[in-house]
């Protein structure tokens, strides 16, 4: 039995510091490995999520997000259903499902002369339909499509925890050596081309990322989600923070606070009232419900400032 069982919302943190600050990482339990998890996809999703949204690409990674589905399918189609959450072979599939999805796109932006929103929902649509299909005909007694949904946190297992720890040290890596090319081409992409004649490649770089990322949220909050935790945390952090190094770290930071959130909800209201609710659906809405609460605060900081300098 969970060593959580039976605890409330607040005794949840006090039991999970206890453990965590006792070592209990050499035999944890499913509450940490799910905390494990999120948090480490909230890392992934926190370095590469600011830089989609200034370069303006988060319709493209919600596309994504959708299109990943048809990749996932499809590699459960050709390998078999022995091993449906094999990462290596989702990998493969999400890969080429992200390269399809950017060739379509580009290709009737320049061929069609279509515009990049119109491009983008075409194509996405288009593939997620397919995707759909896919799931329909082949993967009837499977449950992906929920799976990909929602996510299965209760199902996480410590080769999980692994997996995205190497994915966040993976993003944290790449972030982290081509930071400056990441910067430029996020806030001027006509320098970016002026200073390097690879800015292209730092552009499909930050596609490869996004890709891999949306696969590692697969098993934790699902395909879908993942663009809550892309954005989310960025939003909520630019409502205080106006420069890009703390932006990145406010996000990660943010990302990881709605993971404990959310699982020690989750676990209180299992354990309190017997509703066995979605924990990266709960994830999502305290993703969701940070960003309101920091604009409220914001205001309420903002009118105090306004106050005072009218009594000055």
């Amino acid at each position: 039995m969970s060593p959580y069982w039976g605890a409330n919302f607040f005794e949840f943190f006090f039991l999970f510091f206890t453990r965590l600050f006792h070592s209990v990482w050499s035999q944890p339990a499913t509450d940490e490995i799910q905390i494990g998890v999120l948090c480490m996809t909230a890392i992934s999703c926190g370095l590469i999520g600011p830089f989609l949204v200034l370069r303006k690409m988060t319709m493209f990674a919600n596309s994504l997000s959708h299109t990943v589905l048809l990749g996932i399918a499809g590699t459960i189609f050709f390998f078999g259903k022995e091993t449906p959450f094999d990462l290596t072979h989702l990998l493969v599939g999400a890969l080429l499902a992200a390269f399809l999805t950017a060739l379509l796109t580009e290709g009737l932006i320049k061929g069609f002369r279509l515009q990049e929103d119109a491009s983008i929902g075409l194509v996405f649509t288009s593939l997620f339909a397919l995707g759909i299909v896919f799931v329909t005909l082949f993967t009837k007694d499977l449950h992906l499509g929920l799976e990909s949904v929602v996510g299965n946190v209760d199902a996480l297992k410590l080769s999980d925890f692994r997996a995205s720890t190497l994915l966040a040290l993976l993003n944290l890596s790449l972030i982290t050596l081509f930071y400056r090319q990441f910067q430029i081409g996020s806030f001027d992409r006509g320098l970016a081309k002026t200073l390097s004649s690879c800015s292209s490649l730092f552009h499909y770089l930050l596609l490869f990322l996004t890709s891999v990322t949306c696969i590692g949220a697969f098993r934790a909050i699902g395909v879908i989600l993942v663009l809550a935790f892309l954005v989310g945390p960025y939003l909520t952090a630019r409502l205080f923070f106006h420069r890009l190094k703390p932006l990145l770290v406010a996000s990660v930071l943010l990302g990881c606070l709605a993971s404990l959130l959310g699982v020690a909800f989750s676990r209180h209201l299992l354990t309190t009232f017997g509703l066995p609710l979605s924990t990266g659906g709960l994830v999502v809405c305290f993703i969701g419900l940070l960003y309101v609460l920091s604009y409220i605060v914001k205001k309420i900081y903002r009118s105090g400032m306004l106050l005072t300098k009218a009594h000055d």
